[in-house]
């Protein structure tokens, strides 16, 4: 899923809509980067929920670690792989959006649980 999104966000958002002029601000990095890097990690966070396995989901450490297991992981890669060309803005903000990513796709995928 994660890969799909952003194989999208990368072909649609990046090649077509982010020009240097709009990458320059602040917001523009925020409205072009950071949002659409954020549903993209809920949604794979939701997937990863739905995919996880009845038994194994009523336990909320397993089931959290399940869930998140694949945005963090492509969180370090691309800091790993990105780590000198990464400002102190982009590496707060690739961190504060892998969070909120993974929070809101984790709560999505509960309060479709709960219903």
């Amino acid at each position: 899923m994660l890969v799909a999104t952003e194989y999208v966000q990368a072909t649609v958002v990046y090649e077509h809509v982010a020009t240097p002029e709009r990458m320059e601000t602040f917001g523009g990095r925020l409205l072009l980067i950071h949002i659409p890097d954020a549903v993209c990690l809920a949604l794979a966070t939701w997937a990863a929920c739905r995919a996880h396995r009845e038994p194994f989901r009523r336990s909320p450490p397993r089931h959290l670690a399940a869930a998140v297991a694949v945005p963090v992981a492509a969180q370090l890669l691309n800091m790993a792989v990105q780590w000198e060309h990464l400002a102190a803005e982009g590496l707060l903000m690739s961190n504060v959006v892998t969070a909120v990513g993974c929070a809101a796709g984790y709560l999505v995928s509960r309060l479709r649980d709960d219903v």
